[in-house]
């Protein structure tokens, strides 16, 4: 976590109060949240040339410069008291956007201001279809990992990283079905799994802090928040420092069940967008989980040449029709059917918010609660 507050002397910042906190980074006048260290010679392309998930800040001699990646996955904000990556540091603050730049000088004023666009960044190219899931898989491989632990679902695509690296497994749930699953799976590559039990009294318990976490406090994303705070928390708790989790594997290779709908250029355009916009649903909310637990992510399908080669592959691989029966996720289900077993491959895996049993506790517990927690 980034935060640097500005002390104002005769109309000018004087003085700047910057600190970070893992799994955030400094070098010198330089702070930030990324698997690779940023190259201030690129500062004016940063958003292409900083190939990961990032959030920079930088006080230079002229002015202090703000990045962050086109996809949004790290949050970062501004405003006249200073910047960080929660909105709850600072007064009135606003939003860095996916793939901007920013500059301010040292009067506190915008100087300039620059977005890259996802197109920009991403450029498909013609691929064969078994000439990207060697790329993907070689990628995939190449994620350097040290005391980590997976978020393991029991679903396709933990499943595939729990083949791929040699990592212990943990989950978190609220639910005996899930928890079946999930030893079932594990056995079926010949792993053992840790498991936590989450009771409905520590959901009630902590909806108010995780909210306050995650800074929203809407159903779904309170939803999908709470079993990923268990998770971190327990991870951290078991001396973990990263956790390597699926996201984006949804949007790279169609697992939403609304694609089912969709087809041709329907379904590129809302592969796209999903993906395009998966930090400001998705990835903000997991990243200021991650500051609270002080834990790294890692996000295997979210690496820069992963996301350029999957994107290549055209939507009719990622959702099929075959014998009558839309196959979500098809291309990631032939590349993971060499290293997992049918069973696995092949399954239907429901959105964590509801294979944990989380939401079905809330629904329960949000009308009951709502007034008493101030939501």
């Amino acid at each position: 976590m980034i935060a640097a507050f500005f002390e104002f002397g005769e109309g000018r910042i004087k003085k700047v109060y910057a600190n970070s906190k893992y799994p955030s980074n400094q070098s010198g006048n330089v702070f930030y949240d990324s698997q690779l260290v940023p190259n201030l010679k690129f500062a004016d392309e940063m958003p292409k040339k900083l190939e990961c998930l990032h959030a920079v800040v930088a006080f230079r001699p002229s002015h202090i410069f703000i990045s962050r990646d086109v996809l949004g996955g790290k949050p970062i904000y501004y405003s006249s008291e200073g910047v960080a990556s929660l909105k709850s540091l600072l007064q009135d603050p606003n939003k860095v956007l996916p793939g901007e730049i920013l500059k301010i000088d040292y009067s506190g004023q915008l100087i300039e201001r620059r977005r890259y666009s996802f197109e920009e960044v991403f450029k498909k190219d013609q691929i064969d279809c078994e000439e990207a899931k060697e790329k993907i898989l070689k990628s995939l491989e190449n994620i350097k990992v040290k005391n980590a632990c997976i978020a393991f679902s029991g679903g396709i695509d933990s499943s595939l990283l729990a083949s791929i690296y040699d990592l212990p497994l943990i989950a978190a749930t609220a639910s005996r079905k899930e928890e079946e699953i999930i030893i079932s799976s594990a056995r079926l590559i010949s792993k053992d799994v840790e498991i936590l039990r989450i009771t409905e009294d520590q959901i009630l318990n902590s909806m108010l802090k995780v909210a306050e976490i995650i800074e929203d406090n809407s159903f779904l994303q309170l939803s999908i928040a709470i079993p990923l705070y268990f998770v971190f928390e327990f991870a951290r708790s078991l001396g973990y420092s990263e956790i390597v989790l699926g996201q984006g594997a949804d949007e790279l290779f169609g697992g939403y069940k609304r694609y089912e709908r969709l087809s041709g250029d329907d379904l590129e355009n809302a592969l796209l967008k999903d993906l395009s916009s998966i930090g400001e649903n998705n990835l903000v909310r997991d990243t200021k989980l991650s500051y609270n637990s002080e834990i790294k992510l890692i996000l295997p399908y979210l690496d820069w040449e992963v996301i350029r080669v999957a994107t290549s592959v055209p939507g009719n691989e990622k959702v099929k029709k075959l014998d009558g029966k839309i196959v979500r996720k098809y291309f990631l289900r032939l590349l993971a059917s060499e290293f997992l077993p049918r069973e696995i491959v092949w399954r239907e895996k429901r959105a964590i918010q509801y294979s944990t049993g989380v939401a079905k506790i809330l629904k329960r517990l949000f009308s009951r609660t709502m007034r008493d927690h101030g939501f």
